[in-house]
């Protein structure tokens, strides 16, 4: 008896990621979740240079000022609650002091620039078709940073302007690095906030759109995270506390599933050395004077040297 309904996927035939690739992570928390996976297992990789990122404009925004090199000026930040702000970037880049805000911004846009360069994958995960357009500027943001959403209009982004913002994303990115591979995909998060029949309605947009643009010719790519979670993965034992984030066992299952379609078969051997480096870096022993404890070090050790000398960058 089958008590799961299953989502048949392939490994990707090519562009898989190995310890070789350069991965640029760019979106909604989910993106966080699938970053944690890659930083553990010591990919090379950069994750949300400007944070959270929930929608397709904020994403085109972040990529459209590190392509053109922008640098942030005073008139890019503003002062809300105690805090420095900047509309394109989340709330955890805020600081207390402009000065230090502005040299955050411009560093990490710099980062994002020397990173997109070089990048073999790009996975953007899309968050929600809500979207906030500040009024006094008609510009959308990123984030509001709790200002009154009376200087706000919310909008839901239509499908052709989803489709159209990706498109745009990704042509900057291929007009200074042309060999890069797109993979999309919709995080399975509900922004209840917005409304039940909202987030659904948002979802719907955001699915139709990425199905517009997906091409595998071109190498852009389509990951069903929020199938997996939505099909086999629906039951409330796989959310957090909230009943709206994934949890551990839910992120863990995906992550399977990415690891089997998208990483390369000859890296899972490394994969399980970093894995033992970490969980025995982690271990508290009994006894840290103990003989058999000094033998356990050394040979963490050694394979830490091993793993080093096959790839110079991982660093535990």
């Amino acid at each position: 008896m089958n008590l799961q309904t299953k989502i048949p996927l392939q490994p990707q035939q090519f562009n898989r990621i190995d310890y070789n690739s350069k991965v640029m992570l760019i979106g909604s928390c989910f993106s966080e979740y699938i970053g944690e996976r890659f930083e553990y297992f010591k990919f090379q990789k950069l994750q949300n240079p400007f944070g959270i990122l929930f929608h397709p404009l904020a994403i085109e925004t972040v990529v459209t000022n590190a392509i053109n090199k922008k640098t942030y000026t005073d008139s890019d930040v503003f002062f809300h609650n105690e805090q420095w702000h900047c509309y394109e970037a989340h709330s955890k880049l805020s600081r207390t002091s402009k000065d230090q805000l502005l040299d955050e911004l411009n560093t990490r846009c710099i980062e994002t620039y020397q990173f997109l360069n070089s990048a073999t994958h790009v996975i953007l995960t899309l968050g929600t078709a809500w979207a906030y357009r500040f009024i006094e500027t008609d510009s959308f943001v990123a984030n509001c940073h709790k200002v009154p959403q009376k200087r706000f209009l919310k909008e839901l982004l239509s499908v052709d302007q989803i489709s159209e913002s990706l498109n745009a994303t990704m042509s900057l990115i291929k007009s200074v690095n042309p060999e890069v591979s797109f993979i999309f995909t919709i995080s399975p998060v509900r922004h209840i906030k917005d409304g039940f029949v909202e987030n659904t309605l948002s979802k719907s947009h955001l699915i139709a759109a990425v199905h517009q643009i997906i091409e595998p010719r071109h190498h852009q790519y389509y990951f069903p995270s929020y199938e997996i979670m939505m099909d086999e993965l629906r039951d409330y034992r796989f959310y957090k506390d909230d009943m709206l984030h994934p949890n551990n066992i839910a992120i863990n299952y995906i992550w399977k599933y990415f690891q089997d379609v998208w990483i390369s078969e000859d890296t899972h051997a490394t994969m399980n050395d970093v894995d033992a480096i970490q969980k025995g870096m982690a271990h508290r022993p009994f006894n840290p004077e103990s003989d058999a404890y000094t033998a356990f070090l050394q040979q963490l050790k050694s394979k830490e040297t091993l793993v080093k000398s096959r790839f110079p960058h991982i660093v535990f």
